[in-house]
């Protein structure tokens, strides 16, 4: 990072590697299908179950039945079976995540998504291990389809606006891509957007899948859980740099 020249800022094309762990879904995504944020509405995604929002090659699961992964469980915090959960099919908004209360307030069951940071906390719905399907390019192929571009190999922390859906991420380890091929490294380097713009013009989803561990906050409380995606290419997004 020492001799890593400083990145450019713009719009422009960019791949996030399967490596990147899935924080963008995670930030971006994830927490807006929270039950709680919808019943508020202070999430983009309310009132919009069945509606198309995201790009069709897009799916997106929380899953803490998955063995051995950091959000991994049998059972939630209010004794709820595990089950895996289709938030998003094919870019269709199929489904919230709901912890007992936020089910009672609007008329549904919980689907095992009550989870609390010790008996000192109340439940709250959250997130387990959440990730984007994989899809069928090579990954490869995605970073050779670009002509100039930025590639986001692992992405550090940020912020996100769950009513808005509009978020920005620092970028830790990223390289510029030119006529389809990995050039040299670049610091400093941010990507904003909107969670649900950017979903719907994802047009390259990679065979692969990467995860990330980490432990979510909310409400005052963290919790143990993985991200995870394949390799993505984002037509056009703004990196944020030096000019």
């Amino acid at each position: 990072m020492l001799s890593a020249r400083p990145a450019p800022s713009g719009m422009m094309q960019v791949v996030l590697s399967s490596e990147a762990g899935g924080t963008m879904i995670h930030e971006a995504v994830g927490h807006g299908l929270e039950a709680d944020h919808i019943h508020d509405g202070t999430s983009i995604y309310k009132d919009k179950i069945g509606k198309m929002v995201a790009s069709e090659l897009i799916t997106v699961i929380d899953d803490p039945t998955i063995q051995n992964k950091r959000g991994s469980f049998d059972f939630d915090d209010e004794g709820v079976p595990a089950r895996k959960k289709v938030l998003i099919e094919k870019g269709i908004l199929k489904n919230y995540m709901y912890d007992v209360l936020t089910a009672m307030k609007t008329g549904t069951i919980s689907n095992g998504s009550g989870r609390r940071e010790s008996y000192r906390y109340r439940p709250v719905p959250r997130m387990s291990n959440t990730l984007i399907a994989p899809g069928d390019s090579d990954p490869g192929t995605i970073i050779r389809s670009v002509e100039h571009g930025l590639f986001v190999k692992k992405m550090g922390g940020g912020e996100v606006n769950t009513l808005t859906g509009d978020f920005v991420f620092q970028v830790i380890e990223g390289y510029i891509i030119e006529k389809g091929a990995l050039g040299e490294m670049v610091r400093g380097a941010t990507i904003a957007g909107n969670g649900p713009e950017i979903l719907k013009t994802i047009d390259m989803v990679g065979r692969d899948l990467g995860y990330g561990i980490g432990t979510c906050g909310k409400d005052g409380q963290g919790v143990p859980v993985s991200d995870a995606q394949p390799t993505l290419r984002i037509p056009e997004i703004i990196v944020g740099g030096y000019a």
